[in-house]
């Protein structure tokens, strides 16, 4: 969650909202990293855990991540909830709440849903320090 961490902030200095993710293996080793891109590429599918989630299935050279984690800032919204399960992702790790499209319990959860894979769940993990970057960065905005 560090990782994802310094991914969130990186994506703040740039200008996008502070969301920061990374897949990990079976090892522990780190296989993908992501960082809200919307605005630099421009494009509305450019959040962290896609960004990611892409990296990963490069690296493995396969769409079938399982055995695999990703560990994210923020709880993922329903588009990128789809992109965890499609990529069979086998643990979900992450910070914050959000309350507005959070897909993991805060509007909706779509890991209860029948689409044939759940992943495990761990949230508000360093959630403090996840959720400080995004109140700052939007603070700034104001």
């Amino acid at each position: 969650m560090r990782e994802a961490l310094s991914l969130a902030q990186e994506a703040a200095r740039a200008g996008e909202v502070p969301v920061g993710c990374v897949v990990f293996d079976e090892s522990g080793r780190i296989i993908g990293r992501g960082r809200n891109r919307r605005e630099e590429l421009p494009d509305a599918s450019a959040h962290a855990e896609v960004e990611a989630i892409r990296q990963a299935c490069r690296e493995r050279g396969a769409w079938d991540l399982t055995g695999c984690g990703l560990a994210v800032t923020l709880e993922p919204c329903p588009m990128c909830a789809g992109a965890i399960i499609n990529s069979r992702i086998s643990t979900l790790i992450y910070g914050a709440k959000e309350p507005r499209s959070g897909s993991v319990g805060s509007v909706i959860n779509l890991f209860e849903e029948n689409y044939g894979h759940r992943p495990r769940v761990y949230g508000g993990v360093m959630r403090a320090e996840c959720a400080a970057v995004l109140t700052e960065f939007f603070r700034q905005m104001r």
